[in-house]
């Protein structure tokens, strides 16, 4: 139950809540026990230990969920003590709430109880060229790819290949 969508039809806004580290179900279940409606989005990743490799679900924000809540129907306050949870996200003073509409794109990309990443325009032996900084205007070919939004390009400098990370928004494809 940890990821999956533990929202009803009620109306209320989305607040951010911070929990304590690798306790998100835990804040989930005891946010769901005060009949907050609560939501974890997950990812799956790969881990490798002890030469196995499996892929597990993980918090796509590791130690925060959100929960859902109604101000004019429930006591927002006991949130701040509940088992799990740290602190809830404010602007100062006041709670700072998220657009209906980013949690709604979250579970729109859920596969199987995992966000599913929207596919890069990029793969590995693609040429591309290099826009802004001081490798601009160089045409390149990508050997790798990482999670974080970041390639791993072949730059040929002072007559030898160099690995080069760059953002996937410094590069055009051509």
């Amino acid at each position: 139950m940890f990821g999956m969508d533990q929202t009803r039809a009620e109306p209320g806004k989305w607040i951010v809540v911070s929990t304590h580290p690798h306790k998100e179900a835990f804040a989930i279940e005891n946010l769901q026990r005060q009949d907050f409606p609560a939501y974890c989005p997950l990812v799956r990743k790969r881990i490798r230990h002890a030469r196995r490799e499996q892929d597990v679900l993980r918090p796509l924000f590791p130690s925060y969920v959100f929960a859902q809540i109604d101000m004019a129907m429930h006591r927002w306050q006991s949130l701040s003590s509940t088992f799990g949870v740290r602190s809830l996200i404010r602007c100062g003073e006041r709670l700072s709430f998220l657009p209906d509409d980013f949690i709604r794109s979250l579970k729109a990309r859920e596969i199987e109880g995992a966000v599913v990443r929207p596919t890069t325009p990029y793969a590995i032996g693609q040429r591309v060229r290099v826009s802004g900084g001081a490798f601009d205007g160089i045409v390149t070919t990508i050997i790798e790819m990482n999670e974080k939004d970041r390639l791993v390009v072949l730059l040929n400098l002072l007559s030898r290949p160099v690995k080069v990370k760059l953002e996937t928004s410094d590069v055009a494809a051509i």
